[in-house]
This record gives structure tokens, C-alpha cells and sequence, in this order.
């Protein structure tokens, strides 16, 4: 199944939704339910995440294990597997949740963990990461690749279409939408990486970034860095397109691992996780994954901006 319709009617989603983890995505999520008139509750380990959301009429929660009293359906916006298996043991025990939508990117095998967990307390689980970053959230533009049986994803296909552009099934068990997540994300820092060298190369021989990119962007060389990242977030010198580089690298380095368990050799794929994971280690914690571009920068002797 895949739906790419505009968003349904709110009014179909009646009851509460919780969201637990409101990081970049989990907080945009959270305000794009808001904005389309669903009952939100809302849980983060920080409690301060919460407040925005709360003076927007959400209902702050002190727990997961709170939410999950309070909110049929959850979804979780987190940052890695153990993360995610944490909040399913809380999750597990509540009176309300009966579905629980992982919206993460934790890896395949976390994700079969998690679904195992939810079965055993009696809950449906769905596997549904996405793409698109904050923007994405905010505006319901995101892409959803879910995972799961047909009647857990018919039961959420409305609300997964609020938050989503295109809702894509892409298999039938829970850690199929992880396999997706992690390969178009490899895809996604490969481009970044070669873009940046790309540019780079251009800078030094006397090309002007921006030109280059109108060029590159008009051609077959054409990439979502290359169209987004990079004119709006790297030639400004503003690294925010909202992901982190170290959740990058977490996510390249699961697809490798899972490569490797599957017996498929992926050379290139190697070698991006190395230069991602080295760009970690140099850079500063918490910087952008666009930031990236900085390490080929340093390396080159060049600057990527507007002119």
C-alpha cells in the first residue's frame, strides 16, 4: 500500500495520541497533531521539552507509563534502539495504549525486540520511520515507510497520514521499515559527503559554490543535498538543517551492520560509515549533519558559501 493523498480530516482521529521523545522531530510532530486538532499528551526525559507544547494545550505527562494511561495510540520519536526498548517496557504496562507506532530510526533488530515486547503485554506495534526532517513534521510532508501486520497499519494509516506525504508500506513485519530507513539514509550521507568533495573540488579550482550547485542542480547530478542541504544550510553557514550528524552516523552504521549479518558486501557504503564516523569524532557534539561539510572544507582549504 502506498497513500501519497493529502492529509484526512482530524475529526478521524478521536481520541488521544500520545508522543514520547520531543527532540527535533518528536516536537514537530507533536505541534503538527496540535495544529490539526488532535487531543496530544506528551512525555520527554527532559521535562523543559515539554513546556512549548503544554502552553499549546497539550497534556504533559510525567512518564511514559503516565501516557500510556492516558493515549490509545503512541508514537515514538527517539534517539536510538535502547531508547526505544525502554519506553516499550513502560509503554507495555499502561491501561489505555493499545497501539504503539515507532516512528524512530532504531535499527531492525531493536525493532523486532520492541514488537516482541508490545505482543507479550497485548499491543499492537508498527514500525513506521520517517524522512523528511522538522520541516517535514511541521508541514505533514513527511515520507512514513511502515512495517507491520495489515491490520495494526490499517488501524493507524490516518494518523501516519496527518504527519505524512506518502505513506508507504514497504513489508509486512515490524524492522521492514527500518531496512528502509537506514538504506535511503546511507543514500542520503553519501550524497552529502560527495557533494561536499564535489564542491570543494569546484571552490578550489575558482568555481563559485552557488553556480556550481545551479549547474549540478539542473543536471544528472542533481540530489536532495545538493537542492536543499547544501543552498540552505551549508552556503549560508547556518548548519541547521535539524538532524544531527551523530544520529546520521548511527543510522549509516546500522545499515552497514546489517549488510554485513545479510553477507552483502557494500564497499562504498564502508567507506561513507568511516569518513561519517570520522567527521563525529572531529567535530563538535550536537553539530548538524550539513555540518559535515566542514571536515572537506578543513581538508581542502576552502570555503563553501554564496560568493
Amino acid at each position: 500500500m502506498e497513500s501519497s493523498q493529502p492529509a484526512q480530516n482530524p475529526a478521524r482521529i478521536a481520541q488521544p495520541v500520545g508522543v514520547v521523545g520531543l527532540g527535533a522531530m518528536g516536537g514537530a510532530i507533536a505541534e503538527r497533531l496540535l495544529d490539526r486538532g488532535v487531543a496530544v499528551a506528551v512525555y520527554d526525559t527532559r521535562p523543559e521539552a515539554a513546556t512549548a507544547l503544554a502552553e499549546r494545550g497539550a497534556a504533559r505527562c510525567d512518564s511514559a507509563a503516565d501516557l500510556a494511561g492516558q493515549a490509545p495510540t503512541v508514537l515514538l520519536s527517539l534517539p536510538d534502539g535502547a531508547a526505544v526498548r525502554a519506553a516499550v517496557d513502560e509503554l507495555a504496562e499502561g491501561a489505555a495504549v493499545r497501539t504503539i507506532v515507532d516512528l524512530s530510526t532504531s535499527g531492525p533488530a531493536a525493532a523486532a525486540a520492541a514488537e516482541d515486547r508490545a505482543r507479550a503485554a497485548g499491543k499492537s506495534y508498527v514500525d513506521a520511520p520517517v524522512s523528511g526532517g522538522p520541516r517535514g513534521a511541521r508541514s505533514g510532508t513527511l515520507t512514513v515507510m511502515a512495517g507491520g501486520a495489515e491490520t495494526d497499519l490499517d488501524a493507524v494509516t490516518p494518523l501516519l497520514e496527518l504527519i505524512g506525504r506518502q505513506v508507504t508500506v514497504v513489508g509486512p513485519r515490524p524492522g521492514d521499515g527500518q531496512f528502509a530507513k537506514v538504506i535511503n539514509n546511507l543514500l542520503s550521507a553519501s550524497a552529502i559527503l560527495v557533494t561536499a568533495e564535489a564542491l570543494a573540488l569546484g571552490v578550489k579550482a575558482g568555481l563559485r559554490a552557488d553556480r556550481l550547485l545551479a549547474v549540478v542542480n539542473a543536471s544528472s547530478g542533481r540530489s536532495t543535498a545538493s537542492a536543499d542541504k547544501f543552498p540552505k544550510h551549508v552556503l549560508t553557514r547556518t548548519f541547521d538543517f535539524g538532524f544531527r550528524l551523530d544520529l546520521m552516523t548511527k543510522d549509516v552504521t546500522l545499515c552497514i551492520d546489517e549488510a554485513h549479518r545479510l553477507g552483502v558486501p557494500m564497499p562504498a557504503g564502508s567507506l561513507v560509515r568511516t569518513l561519517w564516523q570520522l567527521a563525529q569524532n572531529s567535530l563538535p557534539a550536537g553539530a548538524d549533519c550539513t555540518s559535515m561539510a566542514r571536515m572537506v572544507e578543513g581538508w581542502s582549504g576552502v570555503t563553501l558559501d554564496e560568493g
